[in-house]
């Protein structure tokens, strides 16, 4: 208060002002204007008074967005009590950094995050909102900065004279259109919240309005008192909310990888309302033969116990698919997992392996809402996908789907929240998205324009995933596949038609490894498989060899005594090659290793 007694208070010339950085030279901002409409405040009688703070506990702090509840103080304040309200918040706060205290010497940097006047006013030029400013790049301290900042104590210049337009304003020339306005009485003061600062409001009134009084002085203390603990609720809330989005975040691919055959590109929006953060994820996984492993999923429920189940089920779901299973396999593991989890959480999921050597997807659903599938201009339909029950209801098995897909084709997998809405029905936000995809085209599904043309739009009340697949051509020559006899020469034929295609591709070099694999894998396939089916060879970043047959039985590595005549096949292909592996098929399964290319 500028050491200012009691009695210069009730004067009206009591303590210091402050024009600060709100009433500096800038832009005007379309929201600091507001009709006049105004209550001459010298007709609060001390019952309106009351009632007028009382009503501030449902008028401010509506959400727990702190630059919305700034400047719900700006315009609760106008015209009521001033003619014009701006409201300063520390830049550490609206990070969701707790408040300063006061040194007495620096002040930290402060953000102009609210105003709001009448258009007797609007001929003043704020700082515009969002603006960031430096005590340091100011021509001189304001009174608000003063004392408001460095002390936390109010400011009230009841009736201004010419000089106290330079202590009050930034700049000259911002103090000489606070004087040309009629600007006449000015009041500051600061945010205060658990003992810490947390930001400035100040107020002035015009011409046609009576000085701001010690009572006003009063009145305007405890609503900033109000006020900051709301603005201080609202820091936390974010922090928290920032928190719970980064821990999502960390828990979902940084990349998709690069698979032969199909271009996948994945998004995740955080809801925009406060609780919509929590359980969505996605995750895709290179298989072997070139094949291509995609989930997308939905924990039930928000904050972090929906996200740190999304997380373990994330990671068993891609423990599941490096093993090579089938969807449906992979789904009814899940639902063991996710049974054993303490919290008894429910989740839905679809999952899907794509395969570039026909370009088929095989897909199964855990409750999950239907892909859709985009196969030509004009052309976008939900693929009818077999409903299972959710992860965790203990209702298995899951019936899968095998669908082909044209080159190019898009299959687009999401969670609801592009869809949800509090008025429509399911249905009818199913035929918006497919209108949705069919008006965007394949490059602005792939940049992610989906999550803003979706039925939910840009403002989402729940999270949401979307995964975009692109079927495109297998590159020319590098995949082959041939139907291999189910009787004796079948390791004779597959070990010459892989020295044959090595030597076309220049990889002769790994012919010797390569036919030793392949005997082993058709001679296998022989004694346990009931007879080989399909020979593959793929050239890629590495060098795949694959062999299918009707058996129920995976490989496995056994333990050879010296005098032993077999048992060794496997450990020789274990050593060989850079790995090798096995999975189920409806049919039966399929043996696979890879080698490193060459240098």
């Amino acid at each position: 208060m500028n050491g200012g007694s009691r009695k210069r208070r009730r004067t009206g010339r009591a303590s210091t002002g402050s024009g600060a950085p709100a009433y500096g030279a800038g832009g005007a901002s379309p929201r600091f204007r507001r009709g006049r409409g105004h209550v001459p405040p010298d007709r609060f009688t001390t019952r309106s008074r009351l009632a007028w703070l009382n009503s501030a506990t449902s008028r401010i702090g509506t959400t727990l967005d702190l630059e919305r509840t700034a400047q719900e103080l700006a315009e609760f304040t106008v015209p009521l009590f001033a003619d014009g309200a701006a409201v300063d918040i520390l830049e550490s706060v609206l990070r969701g950094d707790e408040g300063a205290r006061w040194t007495g010497t620096g002040i930290p940097a402060m953000r102009a995050t609210a105003l709001c006047a009448v258009d007797e006013l609007s001929s003043l030029e704020p700082t515009p909102v969002g603006e960031t400013f430096l005590h340091e790049e100011m021509q001189h301290e304001t009174l608000l900065h003063r004392y408001c900042l460095r002390q936390g104590k109010p400011v009230l210049l009841s009736r201004m004279k010419d000089d106290d337009f330079a202590r009050v304003a930034p700049t000259a020339s911002a103090a000489t259109k606070m004087r040309a306005a009629g600007v006449h009485s000015y009041l500051a003061v600061p945010l205060i919240a658990r003992g810490l600062l947390l930001g400035s409001a100040d107020f002035v009134r015009g011409p046609g309005t009576p000085p701001f009084s010690s009572t006003d002085l009063a009145l305007a203390e405890q609503l900033a008192s109000k006020a900051a603990v709301f603005i201080d609720n609202a820091r936390l809330y974010g922090r928290e909310r920032e928190h719970v989005v980064s821990l999502q975040r960390t828990l979902l691919p940084r990349a998709t990888p690069s698979t032969p055959g199909l271009r996948v590109h994945a998004e995740y929006a955080p809801s925009t309302a406060g609780h919509g953060v929590g359980g969505d994820w996605y995750d895709v996984v290179a298989l072997p033969s070139g094949r291509t492993a995609l989930v997308v999923g939905d924990v039930m429920g928000h904050g972090l116990p929906a996200a740190a189940t999304m997380g373990r089920l994330r990671a068993v779901s891609r423990t599941l698919m490096t093993l090579d299973l089938a969807p449906e396999r992979i789904l009814a593991r899940l639902d063991l997992a996710t049974r054993d989890l303490e919290d008894e959480q429910v989740a839905t999921c679809l999952c899907a392996v794509y395969d570039p050597a026909d370009s088929s997807y095989t897909l199964a659903s855990a409750g999950h809402l239907p892909p859709l599938l985009v196969d030509g201009p004009g052309a976008a339909s939900f693929v009818d996908v077999p409903t299972g029950a959710p992860l965790g209801a203990g209702v298995i098995p899951y019936d899968p789907l095998r669908l082909r897909v044209p080159d190019g084709g898009q299959l687009v997998m999401y969670t609801d929240g592009l869809l949800k809405s509090r008025t429509d029905d399911l249905d009818s936000q199913l035929e918006r998205l497919r209108t949705a995809v069919l008006g965007l085209t394949p490059k602005e599904l792939e940049a992610g324009r989906l999550l803003d043309h979706a039925p939910a739009g840009a403002a989402r009340f729940d999270e949401a995933v979307y995964l975009v697949a692109t079927g495109s051509p297998f590159p020319s020559g590098d995949l082959r596949v041939w139907e291999l006899p189910k009787d004796g020469p079948a390791a004779s034929v597959a070990r010459g038609l892989v020295t044959d295609q090595l030597a076309t591709w220049g990889l002769a070099e790994l012919a010797d490894v390569c036919e030793l694999v392949v005997s082993e894998l058709v001679g296998n396939a022989l004694r346990y498989g009931k007879g080989p089916g399909q020979l593959r060879l793929m050239r890629g970043e590495r060098l795949v060899v694959e062999v299918s047959d009707t058996g129920p039985d995976l490989p496995q590595i056994q333990h050879a005594d010296l005098s032993d005549e077999g048992g060794r096949g496997l450990q020789l292909i274990n050593m060989l090659c850079r790995r090798w592996g096995s999975c189920r098929t409806i049919t039966g399964k399929v043996v696979w290793a890879e080698q490193n290319m060459p240098s």
